[in-house]
């Protein structure tokens, strides 16, 4: 007999997501199932995202994120013991991609000082206004945050809460950053960012990593802010090498910048069809 109840699966969700800061796990749209638990899209467009420690264990993307662009724009941007926090490949899924609400990074990956945090975004795809390309409100970086998201006390539920709130924007503050297909964003961790719905037919795939600048900085952990307490303890956490020097060029305007589409976009999505249907079991690769 299912004795389950409405409470223990929102907790069981919550607890795959905060536990998964040291793996790769699978987060679906809202709406692909029904009530019998059976698929209502193709199983192949009902991801909504893969996190949040590609980077650590798929080689392929692991390639990508420590390569020698990535590593020469860290050294550009000043930054002298980056390390990774956290990776995600985002699907914005055709017709049922999400809404992404305004917030500002800062608020999940909580740094003392502020300032501290880059996310890189790497367009796979075009991403477009109609697809849900990112918009910013420039200038909001300058204005520190407005909460804080912090572990609640062992036992209880929910896991997590929030110090502060969010505020409440101005939709005719935020500008749109369309990407073309290999190019790259960086999001400063207080920058106040949203991405709308995809009501195209086209999808909007993103690989996205978020570092940290671990030179003279605390970060939250245990029983604080970061989402992802034990990832600061593990493997998952791996500092970047020196890099050959290149071009910054090549990150932010490059067609291909990253070399990504050949063999790399082919090769993750094949992989991560394999990880959709059962094929291959990601999290004891």
């Amino acid at each position: 007999m299912d004795v389950s109840t409405d409470k223990d699966v929102r907790k069981g969700n919550a607890e795959y997501f905060i536990t998964s800061g040291d793996k790769i796990r699978f987060f679906f749209e809202k709406g692909v199932f029904d009530e019998k638990g059976e698929f209502t899209v193709p199983r192949e467009q009902s991801l909504n995202k893969i996190g949040h420690a590609l980077h650590a264990y798929e080689p392929l993307f692991k390639r990508v994120t420590h390569s020698a662009p990535v590593q020469n724009l860290c050294k550009k941007l000043g930054l002298i013991d980056p390390v990774i926090l956290q990776s995600m490949y985002i699907f914005k899924q055709p017709g049922i991609g999400g809404e992404v609400s305004p917030h500002q990074d800062a608020t999940f990956l909580f740094t003392k000082p502020l300032g501290r945090v880059v996310g890189f975004w790497i367009a796979l795809e075009d991403a477009t206004l109609d697809n849900g390309c990112l918009w910013f409100i420039p200038g909001s970086h300058k204005d520190g945050i407005s909460r804080r998201m912090v572990r609640t006390p062992k036992g209880s539920f929910p896991l997590t809460d929030f110090v502060g709130r969010e505020k409440d924007y101005d939709d005719k503050l935020f500008v749109p950053a369309p990407v073309k297909k290999g190019g790259a964003v960086l999001i400063h961790g207080e920058v106040v960012h949203r991405s709308a719905a995809n009501t195209s037919d086209a999808s909007r795939h993103v690989y996205a990593f978020h570092l940290m600048e671990a030179d003279n900085t605390a970060a939250a952990h245990r029983g604080a802010a970061l989402p992802f307490p034990l990832h600061m303890k593990k493997n998952a956490v791996i500092l970047m090498q020196p890099a050959p020097e290149l071009s910054v060029a090549m990150v932010l305007s490059a067609e291909d910048p990253l070399h990504l589409h050949d063999p790399f976009d082919i090769q993750c999505m094949w992989k991560l069809l394999l990880y959709i249907y059962g094929a291959v079991d990601a999290e004891n690769e």
